[in-house]
């Protein structure tokens, strides 16, 4: 099983326009809704919220504390926005789940090992950086890896199917998608034999000039 992370956040009853005054201090707004409860809106301390947030991404489980409550939630999150000209973080939603139901999640694909194609001047090649996958909410991987150590070759390469995730974790990305592979390198202009057709153009333009007399 894996970690959960805590996070506390308290009621809000600040919304629309004002929501600016409670980011000016140093809290942002948060929207809790899902399993087994209705919409509730939040806050937290901004500091806490952007620190927590590349932690756990959207498939990592947190621990949601709501001040005056004692009921337990986890949750995922689900949305984030930020601002579009500073990309400073101004509002996130967290989904609750019931963690005896298996739920949908993203998850990062890590690549490991060493492709040895690489070494013949091939450069690696990420088709597919994350795998939809479904599983009960505490069994969701943080991440998962696909061995790389096999593409000793420009003609081999790891696709969906390749990948082993365990029994309790069910890949719903199509299993026929590549997720990486070794590309050949790029045949320099010498290798073509650029003199010899130099050469050639040459002769052409010769015999060209031969005809135009």
């Amino acid at each position: 099983m894996m970690d959960v992370h805590s996070l506390s956040l308290s009621q809000r009853t600040v919304t629309g326009k004002k929501v600016k005054q409670l980011r000016r201090q140093g809290i942002l707004p948060v929207h809790m809704y899902g399993s087994g409860i209705d919409a509730q809106s939040l806050q937290g301390t901004a500091g806490e919220l952007r620190r927590l947030l590349p932690q756990v991404g959207t498939n990592v489980p947190v621990s949601i504390e709501v001040e005056g409550s004692d009921q337990e939630n986890i949750c995922f999150v689900r949305e984030v926005q930020r601002h579009p000209v500073t990309e400073d973080l101004l509002h996130i939603d967290f989904m609750r789940v019931d963690v005896t139901q298996t739920i949908s999640a993203e998850v990062p694909i890590t690549l490991v090992g060493s492709a040895p194609a690489t070494q013949q001047g091939g450069t690696l090649l990420q088709s597919l950086t994350s795998l939809l996958v479904e599983a009960l909410p505490m069994d969701i991987p943080v991440s998962i890896e696909a061995d790389i150590s096999g593409l000793d070759d420009f003609d081999k390469s790891i696709v969906v199917s390749d990948i082993s995730v365990g029994d309790n974790v069910a890949i719903l990305t199509d299993s026929d998608e590549f997720v990486a592979r070794v590309a050949a390198p790029r045949v320099e202009a010498e290798d073509f034999g650029i003199d010899e057709l130099e050469d050639e153009e040459m002769e052409e333009g010769e015999e060209d000039e031969e005809v135009e007399e």
